[in-house]
C-alpha cells in the first residue's frame, strides 16, 4: 500500500489473467485480490491471491479498481 496525495494505492500485476477471472473484495479494512485461470478441461492452471490491510484513515466506501491495458490492477482508496 502506498500513499499518493489524498489516496492510497495497491498495485498488482495480473496480466496473465482475463478481466472476468479477477475478483477484488474488501472487508474489515482489508482488500483481497483473487484471480484464477481455468483450462479448457476445467482444471485450474494458474492462480493469484493477494491480501493487504488498508491504513485506518481510509474511507472503505471509496474503493475503486482500474485494470490497465498492460494488465496492471490499480486499487485506489481515499484517505479521510
Amino acid at each position: 500500500v502506498r500513499a499518493q496525495g489524498d489516496t492510497y494505492q495497491v498495485v498488482a500485476d495480473v496480466s496473465q489473467f482475463e478481466p472476468p477471472d479477477i475478483v477484488v473484495t474488501t472487508s474489515n479494512c482489508y482488500v483481497a485480490i483473487q484471480a484464477e485461470k481455468v483450462a479448457e478441461d476445467g482444471t485450474v492452471c494458474d492462480t493469484f491471491t493477494h491480501k493487504c490491510q488498508l491504513p485506518e484513515d481510509t474511507d472503505p466506501l471509496s474503493v475503486s479498481c482500474t485494470l490497465t491495458e498492460t494488465g496492471t490492477l490499480v486499487i485506489t482508496v481515499r484517505r479521510r
